[in-house]
């Protein structure tokens, strides 16, 4: 801690910093593509097969809301890649099994974060649910009867600005907790306390960027679903490496320990 209040040290980036994590998560992939994709295509083969589950059986509206609640539990994940990322950075080529099982992350503090994001993903669904529910007071089943709803009528629309403003209020809030703290709580040395603190401060400390970055983020996940989750076999595993570098940037004493 800096002498500063006992505050977390952070650094101040550049506007161009998001896109030099892209560049380096994009380089960091070409050192280990088999692992890496594998782990991408294991939660695309997850995530199609949820979207698919909840579309056969007549909840389309699920779809879309868990669709955005993906944010909130992507951070915790992505483990396994911010461990690619730091076996990369000293020169190691990680493995399938590394990735799956990352020993550091097996502690307390990361329990606490990963229960904390989980309760905020229940949150967001039943407000979403709530939301859906004002709008409208029929049950739009299918898929092509939701985007009609949703997209057709005034009260769709309402319904779709309500939860983007509501649920990217709620993402953008998350996002400031677990940017940095995800990737640091490998550190033991961190505290589930201490690295929220840091990623609060780094998004503050340096708001126009890391905003932007927020942007980048959401952008190229809601293009994944898009695709079927198709694209998340690439995306995910270069956002999570890119997430690494991010954290190696903006903390001043962090170690590729």
């Amino acid at each position: 801690m800096d002498a500063s209040g006992g505050l977390p040290p952070v650094r101040t980036i550049d506007a161009r910093a998001p896109l030099r994590w892209l560049r380096g998560g994009w380089s960091d992939l070409g050192k280990a593509p088999v692992p890496c994709l594998l782990y991408g295509l294991g939660l695309a083969v997850v995530s199609f097969g949820l979207s698919y589950g909840l579309v056969v059986s007549d909840g389309a509206f699920w779809v879309v809301a868990l669709t955005v609640g993906f944010v909130f539990v992507a951070p915790m994940l992505a483990m396994g890649l911010y461990e690619a990322g730091r076996l990369i950075e000293r020169g190691e080529t990680p493995t399938l099994r590394q990735m799956l099982f990352v020993r550091a992350a097996i502690r307390q503090d990361i329990a606490y974060l990963g229960l904390a994001l989980v309760l905020i993903y229940l949150l967001w669904g039943r407000i979403a649910q709530i939301v859906y529910g004002l709008s409208t007071y029929q049950l739009h089943r299918t898929v092509d009867a939701f985007v009609g709803y949703a997209i057709g009528t005034a009260d769709g629309r309402s319904m779709l600005l309500a939860g983007s403003l509501v649920g990217g209020a709620m993402a953008y809030g998350v996002y400031c907790l677990v940017v940095v703290s995800a990737p640091m709580l490998l550190d033991h040395r961190s505290n589930v306390f201490y690295a929220t603190a840091a990623s609060v401060r780094a998004v503050v400390t340096n708001f126009g960027p890391m905003t932007l970055w927020a942007a980048i983020i959401a952008t190229l996940i809601l293009l994944s679903a898009a695709t079927g989750f198709l694209a998340l076999i690439v995306v995910f595993p270069w956002l999570g490496l890119a997430t690494w570098r991010a954290y190696r940037d903006l903390i001043p004493d962090a170690e590729a320990v």
